[in-house]
């Protein structure tokens, strides 16, 4: 069944704000409301030499983003900290939908690629890191003698 676009995914979320029992980490529900799952959103293109990796981080800045690679595993992870004791003239605060978290997320790249073999920018909410094919190195062949007699 079609529905209009204003429902999104899920029509109950939208309408009712019923209390969720089965989640049993709410982190991320508490960091990013209810569209938590659509966040680090991913887009891998393979191309003849390599992968190219655009994976949406919107609201964080470039110092709050680290990559690090280990034992093969590329890992992207993002915090985000709000300044508590910032005062303003805003007036009195009624509602808050910030918070201060973080999230990270792991690529299988192989064991071949270093830290220097990946390139990452970050610009307008969007992190792009190119990753290089790199075969492994060949196991020897076993070759058998032949035995004369």
């Amino acid at each position: 069944m079609l529905m209009p676009s204003i429902f999104e995914e899920n029509l109950l979320d939208n309408w009712f704000d019923f209390p969720r029992f089965c989640d049993s980490d709410d982190t991320e529900r508490k960091l990013y409301g209810k569209n938590a799952s659509r966040l680090m959103k991913t887009d891998v293109h393979e191309r003849e030499d390599g992968y190219e990796v655009d994976i949406d981080l919107p609201g964080f800045k470039k110092d709050e983003i680290s990559l690090e690679l280990d034992n093969g595993y590329l890992t992207v992870s993002a915090a985000k900290g709000l300044d508590k004791d910032e005062k303003d003239n805003k007036g009195k605060l009624i509602r808050q939908e910030r918070y201060a978290g973080s999230m990270q997320r792991s690529f299988y790249v192989g064991e071949n690629l270093t830290e220097e073999d990946i390139k990452a920018s970050f610009k307008d909410g969007v992190l792009n890191l190119n990753i290089p094919k790199k075969e492994q190195p060949k196991v020897p062949e076993k070759k058998t003698i032949m035995i004369e007699g």
